[in-house]
């Protein structure tokens, strides 16, 4: 039986799960949701991929985020730390690591990888992180996984990056912008590359997005909770997790005109289906 929802971008492989994790996952499970845990550093994805082997239903991905690139704050949902906030000194992306990785079936992707401007990095710091978002960018197409592509402040670079590889990569470069914020021309061109978009909880209480996920193609959108952050109505305010993504999906639905089409919901699952080759 397939799953009702699919929750695309979470991350119950984060320490803010430790104490509930099993029931965290259990929850999602009962309520028919299918999970992707992505990996944010070393790690992370090592946990990520840990927790899809021994769980149906769930899978990983793995990769940098841009801001584990350089030395950067963090807070403790992440990666613990006493309850308290930490600086990390960055890390290198090993290919190597995440090439071992990645042998396991239950990987279905690279990331979440990308640019993340929104602290204004300094010029060596953007420098290292495009950097870093190539050697993802490879790793993927050596592979023949999707990307799961985190963007901040950053669209306009990122879209520089992808158009000149996929000069030469053609289809084979694929992937999601996930927690899609950017405006609709941005948009317009991840989609004119192939690119999925994704929306998290935001969608339910922040406008903005509204014009985004209509523009967006049925075939071409996806749901996700980005937890333990944003947390949707009627959750708000809460540590956030997959099951979660239901309301996720039926605001979506509700802004495309869609809310009493049973059909819709099977689509956000196809499409996941179809970008990660998951098999339910």
């Amino acid at each position: 039986m397939k799953p009702t929802y699919i929750d695309i971008h979470t991350h119950v492989n984060f320490s803010a799960f430790d104490n509930d994790r099993e029931e965290v996952l259990r929850r999602a499970y009962e309520s028919g949701v299918a999970i992707i845990n992505v990996g944010t550093k070393e790690v992370t994805s090592q946990k990520a991929v840990e927790i899809a082997e021994s769980h149906d239903w769930v899978y990983a991905i793995i990769g940098l985020h841009p801001v584990h690139v350089n030395p950067s704050h963090h807070d403790e949902e992440e990666l613990g730390g006493e309850g308290k906030p930490f600086t990390s000194k960055g890390e290198d992306f090993n290919p190597e690591f995440y090439r071992a990785l990645a042998q396991s079936k239950k990987v279905v992707g690279i990331g979440e990888c990308g640019l993340d401007f929104y602290h204004m990095p300094d010029e060596a710091g953007r420098i290292r992180q495009e950097v870093m978002f190539k050697k993802q960018i490879e790793l993927a197409l050596e592979l023949d996984l999707p990307l799961m592509l985190h963007v901040r402040n950053a669209y306009d670079e990122a879209l520089v990056i992808l158009r000149e590889y996929k000069k030469t990569a053609g289809d084979k470069l694929r992937g999601d912008a996930h927690f899609f914020a950017g405006n609709t021309t941005q948009a317009q061109a991840f989609l004119d590359l192939g690119f999925y978009l994704s929306f998290t909880g935001v969608v339910t209480f922040a406008k903005q997005y509204k014009e985004l996920v209509e523009m967006t193609p049925n075939n071409r959108i996806m749901s996700e909770t980005d937890s333990p952050y944003v947390a949707p109505v009627p959750n708000r305010g809460k540590r956030n997790e997959p099951a979660f993504v239901r309301d996720v999906a039926l605001k979506i639905a509700e802004i495309k005109g869609e809310s009493t089409s049973v059909d819709f919901y099977k689509q956000l699952v196809s499409n996941a289906e179809k970008l990660f080759g998951l098999s339910f």
